[in-house]
């Protein structure tokens, strides 16, 4: 009896051991700032991958808001804890680039690992703002996007309007119309109040930002955003607020449900909104380029991209760093960028894939996912259009908002809000500048 246990113990210990693999995965822990269907694209993409090989494993770990997201990651790294993969919003680039140590850059990444890496074959448009002035790719382009202007197409038949708004005097006599037809709480509104209304507005209107081609030829960058047409659309949005014929929109995109919900049919907020407000919109929709002021010579220019892309994290394993690689290569494949592309509505990131949406005949059936290709490309890029690259951007935003904000509630006048914006923010940048020496 004690014989034939040990014999099953003996023949159970074997199936155990034949089903067991000989090593575990090694895992990438990636930390990210997606909500909603981007959430779900993330959950996918990695499972699609782990499930492609068995040597690696990435894990995907929703961190808040982009800037809780890297600022946990900043933290984490200080801590001896950091993840693999980091998704940073494109305006934190300047912080992540001076963080000496830090980061591990792709270019560097690829090269180690010995994966086929070829800058050229990413869109130009995207990798500049990533890279360095020799071409030389410090992240990793992911969700990249630009703000376009989201449009309801069935409320604006209601209200009468027949052609869709183009200048942003068209938006103001829309949204009037609008207000008149029962959008009591919002004619138009926004997301992302200092993107839209100082960062994309400088460029698609190409007046700078700030000195040295807003930041990205030196970090002894002077803000200019103080100008006579800054503070003219400024007074524009307070005038209308006052009865909510411009509804203010907030700092982040919270409120982006506010054009899902129909609150708001007119609405400025990113192209890589299109995954949320497919699922959520209840009625016909469609996005065009931003507005613009006609009596603005050379309006529009171009946009500037949006989004964010993944760093590598400094101090890890060269197994785990190969993982790491392969799954950049993984997200590159042509077939993968273009459906992700078009079912998220961020930018294909390489020429491959954008080429294969049009050879599929794509953008026929689905003109809303070339609206901010066609905003990209529009003209070439100027110094004033090319990008931004200031240090402290993130917190940098959330002053120029606060400044932004004592406009709208009648505490400063708008020449007053944007010369404390602009002061306040060349302060943050000295700080930044020696620091980054």
């Amino acid at each position: 009896m004690a014989l034939r246990q040990f014999g099953a113990a003996a023949a159970v210990t074997v199936a155990l051991a034949l089903t067991t693999p000989a090593h575990a995965a090694t895992e990438i822990q990636w930390w990210h700032a997606m909500t909603g269907g981007n959430n779900d694209v993330v959950n996918r993409l990695a499972e699609e991958f782990n499930a492609s090989q068995s040597d690696y494993k990435v894990v995907p770990s929703y961190k808040g808001t982009y800037a809780d997201t890297m600022n946990a990651g900043i933290a984490a790294f200080r801590a001896g804890n950091a993840p693999h993969i980091m998704q940073v919003f494109e305006v934190g680039t300047a912080t992540m680039m001076s963080a000496t140590g830090a980061i591990k850059p792709v270019y560097q990444l690829m090269k180690d690992a010995g994966e086929p890496f070829d800058p050229k074959a990413y869109l130009p448009t995207i990798t500049g703002y990533y890279s360095t002035s020799k071409g030389e790719m410090l992240s990793f382009p992911f969700n990249s996007s630009s703000m376009v202007m989201w449009i309801n197409k069935d409320e604006l038949k209601k209200a009468g309007i027949t052609e869709t708004p183009k200048t942003w005097p068209d938006v103001f006599a829309a949204a009037k119309k609008l207000k008149a037809a029962g959008h009591d709480t919002c004619g138009f509104s926004n997301a992302w109040v200092s993107w839209a209304h100082i960062e994309q507005f400088s460029a698609w209107h190409n007046v700078p930002i700030g000195t040295k081609a807003n930041g990205l030829d030196g970090f002894d960058t002077v803000l200019k955003f103080n100008s006579p047409l800054h503070v003219k659309h400024l007074q524009n949005l307070v005038d209308l607020q006052k009865d909510k014929t411009y509804s203010y929109g907030g700092r982040d995109s919270k409120n982006e449900a506010r054009f899902g919900s129909g609150e708001c049919a007119i609405f400025l907020t990113s192209s890589g909104y299109y995954g949320t407000a497919k699922g959520t919109a209840k009625f016909d929709f469609t996005s065009v380029p931003m507005p613009y002021y006609p009596d603005v010579a050379g309006a529009p220019q171009n946009s500037i991209i949006g989004g964010a892309s993944l760093w590598v994290m400094g101090g890890k394993k060269p197994e785990e760093y190969k993982g790491v690689a392969k799954f950049f290569t993984f997200l590159s494949d042509t077939n993968r960028q273009a459906k992700l592309h078009q079912e998220s509505g961020y930018l294909p990131i390489t020429k491959a894939a954008y080429e294969k949406s049009i050879k599929d005949g794509f953008y026929e059936k689905n003109p809303t996912l070339q609206t901010p290709l066609k905003e990209l490309t529009n003209k070439e890029p100027t110094e004033n259009s090319r990008g931004l690259r200031f240090g402290n951007m993130v917190q940098m935003r959330d002053l120029w908002a606060e400044e932004i904000e004592a406009a709208l509630d009648g505490k400063k006048t708008p020449q007053e809000a944007l010369d404390a914006a602009v002061a306040r923010g060349n302060a943050m940048l000295r700080t930044f500048e020696k620091t980054a020496k």
